[in-house]
């Protein structure tokens, strides 16, 4: 049986709401008098879960939800209010920017300090005194007080001293955002290999395909609560198809004349079954039912797919496709084979049109209007699969 690395039983947080303005004695006095009692928010509530020993989990969920509490509550810099955290084996964090970081020492006396507030010996911060400076990239800057630095110099510095330490658990927010995509790079070539060495990760962060890619497990954070954790793709799935679609965080949204009305769509599957979920390689049909309220001579129908990151994948049209419809009027179905289906594992969003052909009239268009996941058990790379053919001729000696 595994270890556990984190156990959390019942956590909440909660906090006192203040009133608004500025403090007087006659509101002070009036309070004690009445003593009244200011009403409780609650930054997370009921959580629980166990996290076995190597394991990698992400942590989703939209701004202010308490996913940030969490992480912090896990690493002992907030207090619980109802519950219980434990852990096994030394913790390092890089919850938030600058955390821990004293503006008017240098980068080096900052290591140390940040260092000790993590619970490493002196000793062994100066031992890996020089890795942590060549990690970051600051070897000029390091004896210059940190509040000359950029907040990617603070990002670089704080996870230099997180990873360099060597902990058992790894608790990181969306702070690595912040750092060029050189440093990200560098980052998460750092992180596989502390996967690699069965380090436990925990990480919040709004770049869903990395949660996806990355990650053995994930943890959506909605309200204050824990409302689904599994694996990665179905977590995100639902994370985008019933929360994001519904506050319109995505670019969910229909226009047009209507002169031509996109009334149905149906996704199916290689065997024509209805469903949301796809695999690399297998079939994908979309079957689109419209109702052309006056004759529409040379339509053009189109569609588009984007990744949950809102990268378009790929996407395409009647007109780019020569498949020229002479006039549209009444009803009729245009049906789209993607067979095979080349994108890769993740979460995407379907866009279907019918617009003029010089695109100055949209008749009817619906962004992002449908969510699909796509699993393949390939061990490729990427966003798409583009087959290969190899050939090998050795040369003579």
């Amino acid at each position: 049986m595994t270890p556990i690395a984190i156990e959390v039983n019942n956590l909440g947080k909660s906090y006192r709401a203040q009133g608004v303005g500025v403090p007087t004695l006659y509101k002070t006095l009036a309070r004690l008098i009445e003593r009244r009692k200011l009403e409780r928010f609650w930054a997370l509530r009921e959580v629980s879960f166990k996290i076995p020993r190597g394991a990698t989990v992400g942590v989703i969920g939209p701004n202010g939800s308490g996913k940030s509490s969490l992480l912090g509550l896990i690493a002992g810099t907030i207090t619980p209010s109802t519950g219980s955290v434990q852990t096994a084996g030394r913790i390092s964090s890089l919850l938030e920017l600058g955390a821990g970081f004293h503006p008017e020492m240098s980068g080096r006396e900052n290591v140390i300090l940040n260092a000790s507030i993590l619970g490493i010996p002196r000793e062994d911060v100066m031992s890996k005194m020089d890795q942590i400076i060549e990690f970051a990239g600051l070897r000029d800057f390091i004896d210059m007080p940190v509040k000359h630095y950029s907040s990617g110099m603070y990002v670089r510095l704080g996870f230099a001293v997180a990873v360099e330490t060597d902990p058992d658990i790894l608790l990181t927010d969306e702070v690595l955002a912040v750092g060029d995509v050189a440093f990200q790079n560098k980052c998460m070539e750092r992180l596989h290999e502390f996967k690699r060495q069965g380090k436990t990760m925990m990480f919040v962060s709004h770049a869903l395909e990395t949660v996806q890619q990355f990650c053995d497990e994930a943890f959506l954070v909605l309200d204050g609560r824990l409302t689904e954790q599994g694996p990665p793709r179905d977590v995100i799935f639902r994370y985008l198809k019933d929360y994001m679609l519904k506050i319109g965080k995505l670019a969910v949204e229909e226009f047009g004349t209507r002169q031509v009305v996109i009334e149905d769509i149906k996704v199916r599957n290689q065997d024509g079954i209805e469903t949301t979920n796809f695999e690399t390689g297998r079939a994908l049909h979309i079957e689109v039912h419209y109702d052309a309220r006056e004759r529409i001579e040379t339509p053009v129908f189109g569609f588009g797919i984007k990744s949950a990151n809102g990268v378009l994948v790929c996407g395409s049209n009647t007109q780019i496709e020569a498949y020229p419809i002479p006039a549209v009027e009444g009803k009729g179905v245009i049906r789209i084979h993607l067979d095979p289906l080349t994108v890769r594992e993740g979460s995407y969003f379907l866009s279907l049109s019918c617009h003029s052909p010089d695109h100055k009239v949209q008749y009817h268009r619906l962004e992002d209007w449908i969510a699909f996941s796509v699993n393949d058990n390939s061990e490729r790379a990427g966003l798409v699969t583009i087959d290969s053919h190899w050939e090998h001729t050795p040369l003579p000696a």
